[in-house]
């Protein structure tokens, strides 16, 4: 419907968009840039961000840019997540079945990332999602994780990846001793407004458009809802998009904006 009347090769605002199509605003590509120095120095750090604005989206790009020969890379997202369950979960990424006791999974991991590092040559990427939502217990086993060698040498880079509230707590002096270990600690901010015309206005142009859709009020005004929440444009667009095709309007201004945001309001 959005793609046939505006023209597009395909739909915008969506979650599907490849890496090499991403919107890259300078705090996008700084952030992928401390997570690669960490990458380079196998330590440990944490990205923060508000609900929508990109953390997803910057480990993606992450992982794009790795070469696999070189990288072993394991996603975790698991909010109930405990120290026996973390290891198991790790060892099931290797394809490996983990010893019942925790004890001995944890020893089944170190052995494994060593060998991946000193006899293929491989670094393990470990990176925890929703990490703000994990038990003191855990934040401290993520601590005696990264104890390896007596803190000489490290064989894997560990990224912490949650919302404000992770900094909060690491700020405890019970957890100093593994903020003391973080090499990077970024808060990922939500876009300007300018970062917002420029987001709205990349988004459509890797869609396929060829002329301008949204008025530069239009996107003002969508900036204001949205406070440059990349996910929250993303859902005020395509709203604005079908509202747009159902009156047969080529081009989005800001009275669009104001229904459909009447319409989000009454939800």
């Amino acid at each position: 419907m959005i793609r046939n009347f505006f023209g597009l090769e395909r739909i915008p605002f969506t979650r599907e968009v490849e890496t090499r199509h991403l919107h890259r605003s300078e705090r996008f590509e700084e952030c992928v840039a401390r997570l690669q120095y960490m990458v380079m120095t196998r330590s440990i750090g944490y990205v923060t961000g508000e609900i929508g604005c990109g953390k997803s989206t910057v480990i993606r790009a992450l992982k794009d840019r790795l070469d696999a020969n070189k990288y072993r890379f394991l996603y975790l997202s698991d909010a109930n997540l405990k120290p026996r369950d973390f290891y198991r979960e790790l060892l099931h990424h290797f394809g490996l079945t983990p010893s019942f006791l925790r004890s001995e999974a944890k020893r089944q991991f170190q052995h494994l990332v060593w060998d991946l590092y000193e006899n293929q040559q491989k670094v393990a990427i470990v990176v925890v999602d929703e990490a703000h939502l994990l038990s003191g217990d855990m934040l401290q086993e993520i601590r005696f994780l990264t104890n390896f060698q007596m803190d000489s040498v490290s064989p894997l880079a560990l990224i912490l990846v949650g919302q404000p509230e992770l900094q909060a707590t690491l700020q405890l002096r019970i957890f100093r001793p593994i903020t003391q270990r973080m090499n990077v600690r970024f808060h990922l901010e939500s876009l300007s407004a300018q970062e917002t015309r420029d987001y709205i206005g990349h988004q459509l142009e890797v869609a396929g458009s060829t002329h301008p859709v949204f008025t530069t009020e239009a996107m003002d005004a969508i900036y204001a809802h949205t406070r440059g929440i990349s996910r929250e444009i993303n859902n005020v667009c395509t709203a604005a998009l079908l509202d747009a095709v159902v009156r047969k309007d080529k081009l989005i201004d800001a009275l669009h904006i104001s229904r459909v945001l009447s319409e989000f309001h009454e939800e």
